[in-house]
C-alpha cells in the first residue's frame, strides 16, 4: 500500500532526494577531467572500451561488457578524452545514490532515515571516489540500487508490483553484466520471495496469488521476473562480443565463455601491495591509492578508503539490525543485515586469491543503510543530538579528506600524510 498520508505520518522525501543526488553530481563534476590520463584500471577498461566502439577485438575478458559498453557509449557521445571517459560514472553515482534512499524509503518508510543514508552515502567516500572514475564498480552498484528500490516499492505497493518486479529484474540482470560481484546478491530476492511464500503456509506454493511478500502474484510469476528475465538480460549485453573482427564468442560458446572468466578471475595469484580481506575492510584499515603523483600542474592524490566514522559505527549498527529484525520483527533492518552479511561472507568464501578494498564497495551501501536505521532509533527515541551529530561528523570528515579524494592539487609529495591516521593507509 502507498504510505499514508496523515498528520503523523512521515511525507515522502522524494524531492529532497532527487536535490541531494543532484548536489552530489555536481561535486562529483569538479575536477573530473583531472587527472587528464587514465588513472588505475582505467587502463585496463578504456582500451576494452575503445575496442568495442571499432568491434576490432575483445580486451579484458575477465570481466562482463556492460560497464565498458557504457563507456563507449560516453567516449561516442563526448569524445575520447576525460570527460567522456567519466561522465557516466557520474551519471550512475547520482542515480545510485537516489535508488539507494528511495529502497530504504519503502522498506522503513522514515525519511530521517532515507535522508540520512544519503547523506552518509555521499561523504561515505567509496561512492564518491568510484563517481569519478571509469570503473565497473559504479555501475553494479547504481543497477543493483535499481532493483532494490524497486523491490521495495513492489512490497509496499502491490498494484504496481508486476511492474516494478520486471523493472527489478532487468536491473539485476544490467548489474551482473556490469559486474560479477553482484551475483551472488542478484539470488537473494527470488529466493526471499520463496521463503516469504512458504512461510505464509499456502498449500498450492508455485500458484497461490496469497501471502507476502507481493499478494497477488504467484511464486512461478515471480521466477519469471527475479530469475529469468535478469539471465536474459545479462546474456543480451554479450551481444557486440558475436559481431567483433578478432575473437568474436561463437554459438554456443557462451558456457564456454563464463568457464574461461571464471579462470582469468582465479589466475590473479601476484601479491599486491594494496591487496587486503574481508577483516582488513570491516574495521577500514586498508586503502588503495587510486592516485598519487604530479598531474596536470600539480601533485594530486585520489585515496579509496571508507569514512573513518560511518564505516565503524556501522558494525554495531549491523548487530543492531540483526536484533531488531529478529527480537522486534523489523524486517526493514533484517533484510539489511541479509544483503550485508552476504556480500562479505561471498567475498570471505570466493576463489579469489589477490582481493582489493574496492570489492567492499557495494557491502559498505548496505552497512551504511543499517547505520542510517540505527540512527533513526535513536532520532526516534528523543536522541537527536547523538544523530545529528554522526551526521555532521560524517560530513566534517569528508570535507577534511576531499583534497585526496577529489585530485586537489596539493602542496608537495609529502601532503599525503596530513591524512595518515594510520601507517596501513599509506
Amino acid at each position: 500500500m502507498s504510505p499514508p498520508h496523515s498528520p503523523h505520518s512521515p511525507r515522502d522525501p522524494i524531492g529532497l532526494t532527487a536535490l541531494l543526488a543532484l548536489a552530489f553530481a555536481g561535486l562529483c563534476s569538479i575536477r573530473l577531467t583531472i587527472p587528464s590520463a587514465p588513472y588505475f584500471d582505467e587502463v585496463h577498461y578504456l582500451p576494452a572500451a575503445r575496442a568495442l566502439l571499432d568491434q576490432s577485438g575483445w580486451l579484458n575478458r575477465e570481466h562482463p561488457l556492460l560497464g565498458k559498453e557504457i563507456m563507449a557509449a560516453g567516449i561516442a557521445l563526448f569524445g575520447d578524452n576525460p570527460l567522456g571517459w567519466r561522465i557516466f560514472s557520474v551519471v550512475a553515482g547520482a542515480t545510485a545514490l537516489f535508488a539507494f534512499c528511495r529502497a530504504l524509503w519503502f522498506a522503513s518508510y522514515s525519511r530521517f532515515a532515507s535522508l540520512a543514508y544519503g547523506v552518509m552515502l555521499a561523504s561515505g567516500f567509496a561512492l564518491f571516489v568510484h563517481s569519478r572514475i571509469a570503473m565497473l564498480d559504479i555501475f553494479m552498484a547504481c543497477f543493483f540500487a535499481i532493483a532494490l528500490w524497486q523491490l521495495a516499492a513492489a512490497m509496499r505497493e502491490p498494484e504496481t508490483g508486476r511492474r516494478r518486479l520486471a523493472i527489478a529484474g532487468i536491473a539485476l540482470g544490467l548489474a551482473m553484466a556490469s559486474k560479477w560481484n553482484a551475483a551472488a546478491l542478484a539470488v537473494i530476492p527470488g529466493a526471499g520471495f520463496l521463503v516469504l511464500r512458504a512461510f505464509a503456509g499456502r498449500r498450492r506454493l508455485l500458484m497461490s496469488r496469497r501471502g507476502m511478500p507481493l499478494p497477488g502474484m504467484t511464486l512461478l510469476e515471480a521466477g519469471l521476473w527475479l530469475g529469468a528475465l535478469p539471465l536474459a538480460v545479462y546474456w543480451l549485453t554479450f551481444l557486440p562480443a558475436y559481431f567483433f573482427a578478432e575473437g568474436a564468442l561463437q554459438p554456443g560458446g557462451f558456457v564456454a565463455l563464463h568457464r574461461e572468466i571464471i579462470a582469468l578471475q582465479s589466475s590473479v595469484i601476484q601479491p599486491h601491495p594494496y591487496q587486503s580481506n574481508w577483516p582488513d575492510w570491516l574495521l577500514n584499515l586498508r586503502a588503495i591509492w587510486y592516485l598519487y603523483e604530479a598531474a596536470d600542474g600539480a601533485q594530486r592524490g585520489i585515496l579509496l578508503i571508507g569514512n573513518p566514522l560511518t564505516m565503524l559505527l556501522g558494525l554495531p549498527a549491523m548487530a543492531w539490525c540483526l536484533w531488531a529484525g529478529i527480537a522486534r520483527k523489523r524486517w526493514d533492518a533484517l533484510a539489511v543485515f541479509v544483503f550485508f552479511a552476504a556480500s562479505v561472507l561471498f567475498w570471505a568464501a570466493v576463489n579469489k586469491p589477490v582481493q582489493f578494498y574496492y570489492h567492499y564497495f557495494l557491502p559498505s551501501c548496505f552497512l551504511l543503510a543499517g547505520l542510517a536505521l540505527a540512527l533513526n532509533a535513536l532520532w526516534q527515541r528523543g536522541r537527536r543530538r547523538v544523530a545529528g551529530g554522526i551526521l555532521a561528523g560524517s560530513v566534517a570528515i569528508f570535507a577534511w579528506f576531499y583534497p585526496i579524494l577529489s585530485a586537489a592539487p596539493l602542496a608537495g609529495p609529502q601532503s599525503f600524510n596530513h591524512w595518515m591516521w594510520l601507517d596501513s593507509w599509506r
